[in-house]
């Protein structure tokens, strides 16, 4: 879903609705980014199923802005300041992420907050087999995000300065509810008796122990950006879901990509791993535990059911944004059409942890 590399997602010309005060972004680029020098020119990100994204362009540097979508806003959403914030905290912790260069929380400038930062360059791989590079390197870059992911949640958040970013506790509690408060709430966007289900078996069934990091909340292989040449992590993108939450929860939702289908998002959903020379789902998960020193991780199998609730609740959100008229993306209603599929995967996925 993000959108902050040239590739097949690609740029256009900026969406009907979606247009920028050019002017006034200019006079705030020159009073709030350093170096800025104009011409600008304008581009909108094909992608971005949330917050519309845009390409600035000029004759020295490119950068990436992101702003709230237009129109009606669930409480709570789009909240792109907190992105803003953990960017930077990231950024200073050496962890890697795009260098923010302000956040404008004027909405009188170009009709919403949003922030700039700066344009990585690299590779995105929008298929997760990643067919393009061969068995050695998919298996360096399988290792890298496996590395990335476990180093975000070693890194000590209050030292980050982030130990106001969420609530320590209660995640799946706290997490499952508001879910389903926005999943049950999205009268528009209607019901399906799979998501009814899992509304009421999920805080039922969740496992002891609490252990609390920060969580990007979207971790997938499309969202991040890898080195041109080598198998590294360069930036990790859209932090519009992070929190401090359970860890093994964003492990189990990178890991979902073992069971997800590649049609409804970056998945290896039908793939062998050993033909594709990477690890299987059982040996990611023991790498991620190694590098944070765990034995093993108990509750699994409930913390990937989790996940795919939470994305089937996203993808609701999506639908009810699509039928009031403000979805931000041009492939938003593709997520609408997997939506009914996404929603009986991830009932299975309960059953398969036990749901009686």
């Amino acid at each position: 879903m993000n959108a902050l590399v040239e590739d097949n997602s690609g740029t256009a010309a900026v969406r009907p609705g979606y247009e920028l005060d050019l002017g006034a972004l200019d006079a705030w680029m020159r009073a709030n980014v350093a170096d800025y020098a104009g011409p600008l020119t304008v581009e909108q990100f094909k992608g971005g199923q949330s917050n519309p994204t845009y390409k600035l362009i000029t004759p020295g540097k490119t950068y990436v802005l992101r702003k709230q979508p237009p129109g009606l806003l669930l409480k709570g959403a789009h909240a792109l300041d907190r992105e803003a914030k953990v960017l930077t905290s990231l950024s200073q912790a050496g962890f890697p992420v795009a260098a923010v260069h302000g956040l404008c929380t004027d909405p009188a400038i170009i009709g919403t907050i949003f922030y700039v930062m700066d344009m990585v360059e690299g590779r995105i791989f929008w298929d997760a087999a990643i067919p393009e590079v061969s068995h050695a390197e998919r298996a360096a870059l399988f290792d890298a995000m496996n590395a990335t992911i476990a180093d975000l949640h070693s890194i000590d958040h209050v030292a980050a300065g982030l130990a106001d970013y969420g609530r320590p506790g209660n995640y799946f509690e706290r997490q499952i509810a508001r879910w389903s408060r926005q999943y049950l709430e999205d009268a528009e966007a209607g019901r399906d008796p799979y998501m009814d289900r899992l509304v009421e078996w999920l805080p039922a069934h969740i496992p002891p122990g609490e252990d609390t990091s920060i969580v990007h909340g979207d971790f997938r292989i499309d969202n991040l950006i890898f080195h041109p040449t080598q198998p590294r992590v360069l930036a990790v993108l859209d932090w519009e879901l992070s929190t401090l939450g359970h860890p093994g929860a964003d492990f189990a939702y990178h890991a979902m990509m073992y069971r997800m289908p590649p049609h409804i998002v970056a998945g290896l959903g039908g793939s062998d791993p050993a033909a594709l020379g990477i690890a299987d789902e059982e040996a990611y998960l023991a790498a991620y535990c190694r590098r944070r020193g765990l034995a093993d991780m108990p509750g699994y199998d409930f913390y990937i059911a989790f996940n795919f609730f939470r994305l089937a609740a996203i993808f609701h959100g999506i639908k009810g944004r699509v039928i009031r008229g403000n979805a931000s993306s041009a492939q938003a209603r593709e997520r609408v059409a997997v939506l009914p599929e996404l929603m009986r995967l991830a009932w299975r996925q309960a059953e398969s942890a036990g749901a009686r």
